[in-house]
């Protein structure tokens, strides 16, 4: 039973990995794309982010919802992928920052439809004292593809590739992932969707609530990872050796991802998220403090450790209080406060880059994450 269950989670995580594998062929070229080559703004950056990320999280509460109700969350899944391949065609074609904000938009809208259903599906497709370890599973291939995209990235650059030809290739991982997803099982209800499915009917107990509250006000400092790689340039590291830092956030996340998802299988959540956060908190102090080269290295190892630390815990937290027949929709809500606040975040980034400095972005989200961490250790406290 543990391996038919952890097979289907395993297709679904191939499925991520090539995707993301695609995605991320392209993710740390656009910030150089848009700042070297179209001559954007770090204020223009956070916008196309914050709105394209925005986008995204609206569409995660409906699309988990859509797919509860009409248990269609396969189908849902596979439209949001498919925005992918669209993406990089019309990146490819982009020559303005307002072609690449188009790109991101699809790319994003994508994402708001499969993610819910997505992680709904990881869910169903385990045992819930497996829940970390499926999604730790899930991120574990999800973040490998991202790692294997960057490396690629970094190939293109180093072998002197255009942008366009870069996000040409980026194409065909992506059409690789989508054709994987008829493979992947959806467990059907053994009877039609009643009433009490009605959106109204969702309720929340008080202790998720909190925790979806706290979510948002550490989603407020927690703006896009591009501010992160421009950052790393500001330090003196070349295109190509950013690239690389991103490689080293990726294969943090990805070797660490599995060990946490069973830790908090077996510990609890709260022993794995709040010291999850409190790195996030660390490290985001430590890019305003820390100038040394290996030094940035070393933060961007430790916020691939916070990204694997909180990604398994949060959601299997989330999947096993949500209401019955609600897990999509929930993980769905979840991902919407996120976008929200990384489009308020992200905003509120370029905006002190630009008129304050570099580092208060980084401040201010290394105070919230610490204060995150504190806020979620009492809401998670053992009664």
């Amino acid at each position: 039973m543990k391996k038919r269950i952890f097979s289907n989670v395993a297709l679904i995580g191939l499925v991520s990995l090539f995707v993301d594998m695609s995605t991320e062929m392209v993710y740390p070229l656009v910030p150089l794309f848009l700042t070297a080559t179209l001559g954007a703004t770090p204020l223009a950056v956070g916008i196309i982010e914050g709105i394209a990320e925005s986008l995204a999280s609206l569409l995660k509460v409906f699309s988990g919802y859509i797919g509860d109700v009409r248990s269609n969350k396969k189908r849902l899944a596979f439209a949001g992928y498919s925005a992918s391949v669209v993406y990089k065609i019309v990146l490819l074609l982009s020559t303005s920052w307002l072609g690449v904000l188009a790109a991101r938009i699809i790319d994003r809208t994508g994402k708001g439809l499969r993610t819910a259903p997505r992680d709904a599906l990881v869910a169903q497709s385990c045992d819930e004292s497996a829940l970390g370890e499926s999604f730790g599973l899930h991120k574990m291939l999800d973040m490998l593809g991202s790692a294997l995209g960057v490396a690629l990235a970094f190939v293109f650059i180093a072998a002197g590739f255009s942008y366009p030809w870069a996000f040409a290739f980026a194409i065909i991982p992506a059409i690789i992932g989508v054709a994987i997803i008829p493979a992947v099982r959806e467990d059907k209800p053994q009877s039609p969707p009643c009433a009490k499915l009605a959106f109204r009917n969702v309720k929340l107990d008080g202790r998720l609530k909190l925790y979806l509250a706290v979510i948002f006000l550490f989603c407020l400092g927690n703006s896009s990872n591009v501010f992160l790689l421009l950052k790393a340039q500001e330090k003196g590291f070349s295109a190509s050796q950013v690239i690389l830092l991103y490689l080293v956030f990726n294969l943090s996340s990805s070797i660490l991802a599995i060990p946490a998802g069973r830790l908090s299988d077996r510990y609890g959540r709260s022993g794995i998220l709040v010291p999850g956060y409190l790195i996030y908190g660390l490290v985001y102090l430590g890019f305003v403090f820390i100038h040394a080269k290996a030094g940035v290295v070393f933060l961007f190892a430790a916020y691939g450790a916070y990204s694997a630390l909180i990604s398994a815990a949060e959601r299997a937290f989330i999947a096993e209080n949500a209401p019955e027949g609600f897990t999509g929709t929930v993980l769905g809500i979840y991902g919407m406060l996120q976008g929200i606040g990384l489009l308020l975040a992200s905003i509120l980034a370029g905006l002190m880059w630009n008129t304050i400095n570099s580092d208060a972005p980084f401040v201010c989200g290394g105070t919230l994450g610490i204060v995150s961490a504190l806020l979620i250790a009492a809401i998670l406290k053992e009664r």
